[in-house]
């Protein structure tokens, strides 16, 4: 069952409006403020913890980007999993097992990164 938002008294002190709360609907509203105050702390907390991973998932994508540039090419334009398309178009390292998980990895992250924005 909510709880009934309480009315306020309002009242006039030296000439100015004003309004009366019992001790116990001050401490309510003491309370309520201070968890909001936490709240807030954790969302702000929350929001760096989201900026450290997204900076940290950009480095990542930076690192395992290094051999994609014919996938991405392909991925984008056939509008498939580079994963699929990444066979025979590297020619980095000469092993292309690595550098077609370089790629899915790459693929991935920016598949993630698309779908959030």
């Amino acid at each position: 069952m909510a709880r009934q938002r309480p009315e306020p008294r309002h009242i006039t002190l030296g000439g100015r409006e004003a309004v009366a709360l019992t001790v116990e609907e001050y401490a309510q509203l003491i309370a309520s403020r201070r968890q909001i105050g936490g709240q807030s702390a954790r969302v702000r907390v929350l929001a760096q913890q989201v900026k450290r991973t997204e900076r940290l998932l950009e480095q990542l994508e930076a690192l395992v980007d290094g051999p994609t540039a014919a996938c991405r090419t392909a991925d984008e334009g056939a509008g498939r999993q580079a994963a699929a398309d990444c066979h025979g178009h590297h020619d980095t390292t000469g092993d292309t097992d690595t550098d077609c998980l370089r790629c899915a990895i790459a693929a991935l992250l920016r598949r993630h990164r698309d779908a959030t924005a």
